[in-house]
């Protein structure tokens, strides 16, 4: 534990709402901001008022709210650079596409989109739109630039839409919004000098250049826990399947498709202090894929199978490569607890971390896990994919300050 909260009381926020029905959440971030001990000042894109008002953020932040770049009186009491360089930290919630697309190409036509081109403070981003706005290749290019420029980012999350679709576009909730804004506040650097690695996502097995074997893993909580960790100061490699996400700031994304490249990558970033292995890797694959599309027949094609190579228990195994701490994931849908137990002993790993994928775990946005380590069982309420991952980082900190490196923890 870093023990912030003193650090973090009376620090500064610049919250920037744009247009979007998430801006319904503001009014409760804002209160829950204040109630923390933080100041709040509020820019509101002419949209963003279409949702909520200028007089509800001014109730609730105990402060004017600022909507218009030509406005005299607020330009003269509290002018666009002084906003842009007075916060410790600059918000955009809900950010839509298109004010990251003015982020991104350095645009400056109204308020909100010149004081965040002339800020010079840490900025985080809250996504919200259409699940097929937020997957367009023009809205994840710009998501790219911006996470190149150091621009920290929290979701979007995975649910039901206001249009009525259904998939990624959610922002994130205030609960996960808070955790964001503290972890760039005051940084919690208690792995400061460690390196990790993480796997994520799923693997892609080929039957033919068209084909192939894979899961339904979204790669959401491997990403959120190299996220995690690589706030807390670590070095951390991502090696990630194919997934939809972006990568996550601060890590360096290394990206497979097969299960044997995945383990060719994890082995290239050894040695590390301590590995996760949240990816969920095919236990086979076609013994030998077909170079050329198979065509259709009367009857099936029959596939020969092999097994695939075994990452976490290879990194698992004694030696001088061994990392410190190892990490797996044991993804069940009957027996949860004794599989999980099992699979810790036969792998040789340090610890467990099992959930029960029976529901819409792959793809959502929360996780129900227990933490199995050879001293018992910790069971974790419901919580969302972040908060697990902080959660983790946390147990993970702790367990390297008590442990030498090499030795193996219990």
């Amino acid at each position: 534990m870093c023990g912030t909260e003193t650090v973090i009381h009376g620090k500064s926020i610049l919250l920037v709402s744009a247009g979007g029905i998430a801006a319904c959440k503001v009014p409760d971030l804002i209160r829950r901001l204040r109630e923390q001990g933080k100041a709040v000042r509020c820019i509101l894109t002419e949209a963003g008022g279409r949702f909520v008002t200028p007089l509800t953020l001014a109730a609730l932040s105990g402060a004017p709210v600022y909507q218009d770049l030509f406005s005299l009186k607020d330009e003269t009491e509290m002018g666009h650079i002084r906003l842009a360089r007075e916060a410790d930290l600059v918000v955009v919630a809900p950010a839509t596409a298109d004010l990251l697309a003015k982020m991104a190409h350095g645009l400056a036509d109204d308020l909100a989109s010149t004081t965040l081109l002339a800020t010079d403070r840490p900025i985080l981003v809250a996504p919200a739109m259409n699940v097929q706005m937020w997957r367009h290749p023009a809205t994840q290019a710009n998501q790219a630039v911006l996470a190149a420029r150091g621009v920290h980012c929290v979701g979007p999350a995975c649910g039901a839409l206001a249009c009525g679709e259904e998939g990624e576009g959610r922002m994130a909730e205030v609960p996960d919004l808070l955790a964001a804004i503290d972890s760039l506040l005051a940084p919690c650097l208690s792995l400061a000098g460690r390196r990790a690695l993480v796997t994520s996502g799923p693997t892609v097995e080929a039957i033919d250049p068209v084909r192939y074997i894979a899961n339904r893993s979204s790669g959401r909580q491997g990403h959120a826990i190299a996220e995690a960790l690589a706030r807390r100061g670590a070095r951390v490699t991502l090696v990630s399947g194919p997934t939809a996400l972006p990568d996550p700031a601060g890590v360096h994304t290394v990206p497979v498709e097969s299960a044997r490249a995945m383990l060719a990558a994890c082995e290239a970033a050894l040695p590390v202090d301590v590995a996760v292995c949240a990816a969920a890797v095919a236990d086979w694959r076609v013994e030998h894929a077909s170079s050329h599309k198979l065509k259709k027949k009367a009857a099936p094609p029959v596939l020969s199978l092999v097994p695939n190579p075994d990452i976490l228990a290879t990194l698992s195994q004694p030696g001088p490569r061994r990392p410190a701490l190892v990490v797996g994931f044991a993804a069940e849908t009957e027996s949860l607890i004794d599989n999980a137990h099992r699979k810790r002993l036969a792998k040789g790993c340090d610890w467990i971390v099992a959930n029960d994928v029976s529901t819409d775990v792959f793809g959502g946005t929360t996780n129900t896990v227990h933490l199995i380590t050879a001293s018992g069982i910790a069971q974790w309420p419901t919580m969302t994919k972040i908060a697990v991952a902080e959660a983790l980082a946390e147990r993970i900190a702790s367990a390297l300050t008590e442990t030498r490196p090499g030795e193996q923890t219990c």
